[in-house]
């Protein structure tokens, strides 16, 4: 995927004239006019922050020991009590340590904790709130809990038993799973993917503390070029001299109608007298459910929109989103949003049920549609962020090529879902010419190749890409 490295172009950082905002000393803005941006009391004015704004809590909290004293820590950790990371949990770690989360500096303690569940936010000491609507928490069991003893501090080790990170000044607490499924989800019902991979058969206690992250995170699965941290995507904006950053979480192949949404949203900014707006188009690149695509083969697919010129690569990033999915809509999408701040977005687009999924038991949506995005609009914390809602984009029968619907005319349009475009593609049959680039689609068109059963009629393992 060489080609697709070439996005991260060698524009000089062009700087930008800026005011501040009179409710903040650090934090310039502009206030502009964006008819279809609402915030607190209704008004259409927004105060629209130009460039790269502040993460929360004014500084990007980066948790990996410094090269010069990693020796020295891997000895410490040789001593320490040892707790064994999941997958999920090491995918964790990594979001903490690069500061996705910032200004969480470690799993969370119960104080923290609690916040998340029951307010969305945490509050700083200097009295201020910033957004936290998923626990990032590490569950122990009984034995691992009486190992621990009353150390105070713990080595975090893969499962050959290799040291991670160190857990600093521990706190252990009692681990409520259905206070913490409910208050998520919204729901207790059987049949959630994150809940039966990482909670239900997790231990009854937390461990909490202040991380030290002994290298960098890898993978070593020829996609770590794409794994940006919130620091280097900051860096590559700023040379491009943006002076407003959209984002876009994805977690599906990119279709026409997304590219639609995306390069409407670049006019729009421009009209509003932005210079360079850069798009970030960010993949969720952790856990997701059995049925989503893999990463490497989304990435591919990525890869092709980017070279069939679907979306412009002097104006478009693409990195890789460490987070685990929960698929717990609205409460979700609000972490989302704000890890995006981190990494340096004043802007995320927002769609039709974020976050969402089917019910797990009944034949429903589990979450209102339209919910994520008022809920972002409204949410503790993320005043700074400005939303743009999705328009709705389908296939215009009359232009043969994706489009936003309009009403007046619904008999025009068709609406091909994400369940009808993977059936198309297991199938190998190709959607509407102009849904999808033909050579995304193909990408797509492969994977589901490679899960043909075998001769015992079993699926194989998806393969990587």
């Amino acid at each position: 995927m060489a080609s697709m490295a070439a996005v991260l172009s060698k524009t000089p950082f062009l700087s930008q004239p800026l005011t501040k905002s009179p409710n903040s000393d650090a934090l310039p803005f502009a206030a502009v006019s964006f008819p279809s941006l609402r915030r607190r009391g209704g008004g259409g004015k927004v105060a629209i922050r130009a460039g790269l704004i502040a993460p929360d809590g004014g500084k990007l909290i980066e948790l990996v020991v410094e090269e010069s004293r990693r020796r020295e820590k891997k000895h410490e950790a040789a001593e320490l009590p040892r707790v064994v990371l999941t997958a999920i949990d090491l995918q964790w770690m990594h979001v903490l340590s690069e500061g996705w989360a910032s200004p969480l500096g470690g799993f969370m303690r119960e104080s923290e904790f609690l916040q998340t569940l029951h307010f969305n936010s945490l509050r700083l000491d200097d009295g201020s709130v910033v957004n936290m609507s998923v626990p990032i928490v590490l569950a122990i069991d009984d034995e691992q809990k009486a190992l621990i003893g009353e150390s105070k501090r713990v080595a975090l080790v893969d499962s050959d038993g290799n040291a991670l990170a160190i857990l600093n000044d521990i706190e252990i607490y009692k681990h409520p799973k259905e206070e913490r499924i409910a208050r998520t989800w919204g729901t207790t019902a059987p049949g959630l993917p994150y809940v039966e991979e990482a909670i239900t058969n997790a231990g009854n206690w937390l461990i909490g503390g202040d991380l030290e992250v002994l290298e960098p995170v890898k993978y070593n699965d020829g996609l770590d070029r794409f794994r940006l941290s919130p620091a280097e995507l900051r860096k590559e904006l700023e040379k491009r001299g943006a002076d407003a950053v959209f984002a876009f979480q994805l977690r599906n192949p990119v279709h026409n109608g997304h590219a639609l949404l995306m390069t409407d949203t670049r006019r729009r900014l421009l009209e509003m007298g932005y210079k360079n707006p850069i798009l970030l188009l960010h993949p969720l690149g952790g856990y997701t459910k059995a049925d989503d695509v893999p990463l490497s083969w989304r990435m591919k697919q990525h890869e092709k929109v980017l070279e069939d010129g679907v979306l412009d690569p002097e104006t478009t990033v693409v990195s890789i989103f460490p987070s685990p999915m929960h698929y717990a809509g609205p409460t979700e999408v609000q972490w989302h949003a704000k890890a995006r701040i981190n990494a340096g977005a004043n802007f995320y687009i927002v769609g039709r049920d974020p976050a969402g999924m089917g019910h797990p038991v009944e034949k429903r949506d589990l979450y209102d549609a339209d919910h994520g995005k008022k809920v972002l609009s409204m949410a503790p914390g993320l005043e700074r962020l400005n939303i743009l809602p999705f328009r709705v984009a389908a296939y215009d029968k009359t232009q043969g090529k994706m489009a936003f619907f309009d009403p007046s005319r619904p008999q025009d349009f068709l609406f091909i879902s994400g369940t009808k475009m993977r059936t198309l593609a297991k199938n190998n049959e190709n959607p509407p010419d102009g849904f999808m680039c033909p050579s995304g689609w193909k990408v797509l068109v492969d994977y589901y190749e490679s899960l043909t059963p075998a001769g015992n009629g079993r699926l194989p393992e998806p393969v990587s890409a």
